[in-house]
């Protein structure tokens, strides 16, 4: 490709290349089948109205991601006019994709089924974006001390925690409700991004598996088998959400949320700390494929955009996505980012997503999700040392605990009654260990991370370490972060005891360990 291909004759860099073409389609499919997803999150799992998910949240949502790309554009650009080259390629941004599952099925869904309002769901939502937003702008400065401390397994063993029981489970099970769908689409995803299959012209293999759905689901209509709950009466009552609709302000609603500060910040800070390094991963495979890009300027730029998106009734934050060099080696350039912005914006603002959704049945886009949880799961595993695996699944099980009880929980309230009325002791005569579940399990994203980290420095034969993060896990359960339902004072004063009294085990051990660091580590295998 010649410099003219990319550069105006001034030396300007031009706003569009022809590779931008392709960058645009590849990426714009990404965007709406995120935005696909987020709106089915929204309306089936979150049972919002179409009034709250058309009229305020899509609009929000639109307005932050063409910020967002129309910054990285501008950078892009900027940074093409500072090098004088002819390929730098704009990051890539959007809704982030983990996240989206995380505000809806951690914070959002229990809000709801606690208090029976979406609108109190809404507004939990909006406020953990908002601590979010501060957290980004402000992690520029103690990212990689963060990240320094704390190992990797404990990082994304949490999240692995996350992605397996709020992440898969639940798409999972609905998948098997109508496999002949589910199931054939989540092979057509399984043959593509795990298997390397192809589909012709390069098509996404999200959206060739959207159109597999939606062809089996309309195509049983006229067998009278009806797969997939498609109908052209919701298809055509659909068009009323058909409509100009700008976002509207909702920074009342924003501080409405902080009722619920407690449970939100048990999760915005940790999933503040994977923004950080998730960002700062994304930059550095930027760098390594040529564009330079300051970290500061994007976690701010994060930060901001997703703070003016909450304020005005967004619920999911921004991200920079990972596949920049992707992107570029695709011809991406400057301006694919910017005309994704413009196509968020008309999807948002008219509410044609509402006519896809009525298109396009569920199901079918359910196994993207459960791809989703089983990346993030995986990437615990492979992304560190196998010894620390048995560190891993440790961290699993406060979100396994979290999720017995909600699952516990709705089945008793779907009874009409709760593990109050039946009795502590009843359930546990059953099998059935609620307070169990309940201590482990609240604040399972905090006491996941602890536990993994403990187990890390153990493995690793650092009792030093180890006594410092047992420490930290008493100071965080004494004020009830992890461990405890609410944040406040002595919540569970008997598991910080616990907590304290290992880290002043770990402690003796470092003090007296001279014999054992000298011993050979053992072998991650059981016990004969």
């Amino acid at each position: 490709m010649s410099t003219s291909d990319t550069t105006a004759a001034s030396g300007k860099p031009i706003l569009w290349a022809p590779g931008d073409w392709n960058a645009f389609f590849g990426f714009g499919t990404n965007i709406l089948v995120n935005m696909l997803t987020l709106t089915a999150l929204l309306r089936f799992v979150l049972k919002m109205p179409d009034s709250l998910v058309f009229g305020r949240i899509l609009p929000a949502l639109g307005l932050m991601m063409c910020l967002s790309t129309m910054y990285y554009a501008w950078l892009a650009y900027r940074l093409a006019q500072k090098t004088g080259r002819n390929d730098v390629c704009a990051l890539p941004s959007g809704v982030s994709v983990p996240h989206m599952f995380i505000v809806t099925f951690v914070i959002m869904l229990p809000i709801l089924l606690k208090t029976n309002d979406p609108i109190k769901a809404w507004e939990a939502g909006l406020t953990w974006v908002f601590i979010q937003s501060f957290i980004l702008m402000l992690g520029g400065f103690i990212a990689q001390w963060i990240q320094r401390i704390t190992p990797r397994a404990a990082l994304l063993g949490t999240l692995a925690g996350v992605s397996v029981a709020f992440i898969s489970m639940r798409p999972a099970f609905e998948m098997f409700m109508t496999p002949v769908i589910g199931l054939t689409c989540f092979a057509v995803i399984l043959a593509s991004w795990f298997g390397g299959v192809k589909y012709p012209k390069n098509i996404p293999a999200g959206l060739v598996a959207i159109f597999v759905g939606t062809v089996i689901a309309w195509g049983s209509n006229l067998f009278g088998l009806n797969i997939g709950g498609m109908s052209l009466a919701k298809l055509g009552a659909a068009f009323s959400n058909i409509g100009f609709s700008l976002p509207i302000p909702a920074i009342g609603h924003v501080f409405s949320g902080f009722e619920f500060i407690g449970i939100i910040l048990v999760t915005a800070i940790p999933f503040g700390v994977y923004d950080l390094v998730e960002a700062m991963d994304n930059v550095e495979s930027a760098e390594a494929a040529g564009d330079h890009y300051p970290t500061t300027h994007v976690l701010t730029a994060d930060g901001v955009v997703s703070l003016i998106g909450a304020l005005m009734g967004n619920p999911f934050i921004n991200a920079v996505y990972i596949g920049h060099p992707g992107w570029k080696a695709m011809g991406g350039r400057i301006g694919y980012s910017a005309a994704t912005g413009l196509m968020v914006i008309v999807l948002a603002w008219l509410g044609v997503i509402s006519l896809l959704l009525n298109l396009v049945p569920v199901v079918a886009i359910l196994p993207i999700l459960l791809y989703i949880g089983m990346l993030v799961g995986a990437q615990a595993f492979q992304a560190t040392p196998a010894s620390h695996a048995p560190a891993i699944v440790l961290a699993l099980t406060p979100h396994l605990a979290a999720w017995g009880k909600t699952l516990v929980d709705g089945a008793l309230t779907a009874a009409g009654t709760s593990a109050a009325a039946v009795g502590i002791d009843k359930l546990g005569a059953t099998g059935v260990l609620y307070h169990g579940l309940e201590v482990l399990g609240e604040g399972s994203i905090l006491s996941g991370l602890v536990l993994a980290a403990m187990a890390v420095f153990v493995i690793e034969r650092d009792f030093v370490k180890a006594s410092a993060f047992a420490a930290a896990g008493a100071v965080l359960t004494f004020f009830g972060f992890m461990h405890g339902p609410a944040v406040g004072i002595a919540v569970t004063p008997g598991v910080a005891l616990a907590y304290a009294l290992v880290a002043a085990g770990f402690f003796a051990y470092a003090r007296s360990g001279a014999a054992m660091t000298a011993m050979p580590k053992p072998a991650a295998v059981p016990a004969e």
